[in-house]
């Protein structure tokens, strides 16, 4: 495994980020424990795999549904031009927004797709109504409603990753 800048990374490096994406509320020891390495060379790797910029930052996932926010939008996006200025505006703009959990620049007939979350479609026509309508460069937007989420997961397939490492 490698990244952008060249670095190698090695097999227990790897097997690190994939305990850590499971449970980053682990200490150092017990990932040590889990991996087979003692805590002070373990915390070393961390810490290498932090500064690297793998590992960005360690978060608690929270339930949407329980906290009162049951409604998912995707929300593709076209704007009326791509002048430098435009794309930069509205991406400064639409990341200012809370309920916008992610945004991808995509290619094909749409320019972005979003990810609003909110409590209820009251709360997508209020955000639709005073904010992504109101956007000047905003052309179209086509919105689907999530009815059922099957599959949720922020961890990454690291078993696609190369297992040729040192």
């Amino acid at each position: 495994m490698e990244d952008l800048s060249g670095e190698k990374w090695t097999k227990v490096d790897k097997k690190i980020l994939s305990i850590l994406q499971s449970d980053a509320t682990l200490s150092v020891a017990e990932v040590a424990s889990r991996i087979g390495l003692s805590q002070s060379p373990c915390w070393r790797r961390i810490n290498r795999l932090e500064e690297a910029g793998l590992i960005r930052r360690r978060v608690a996932l929270l339930d949407a549904k329980k906290l009162g926010l049951g409604v998912v939008v995707f929300v593709n996006v076209r704007l009326s031009g791509h002048e430098d200025q435009s794309l930069r505006d509205f991406e400064k703009a639409i990341c200012a927004f809370p309920e916008v959990t992610e945004c991808y620049t995509m290619t094909g007939t749409m320019d972005f797709l979003l990810r609003i979350v909110v409590k209820d479609i009251q709360g997508y026509e209020t955000f639709f109504r005073n904010h992504l309508s109101q956007m000047p460069a905003v052309r179209e937007v086509h919105s689907s409603v999530s009815i059922t989420q099957l599959k949720y997961s922020t961890q990454l397939p690291l078993e696609l990753l190369d297992d040729e490492l040192r």
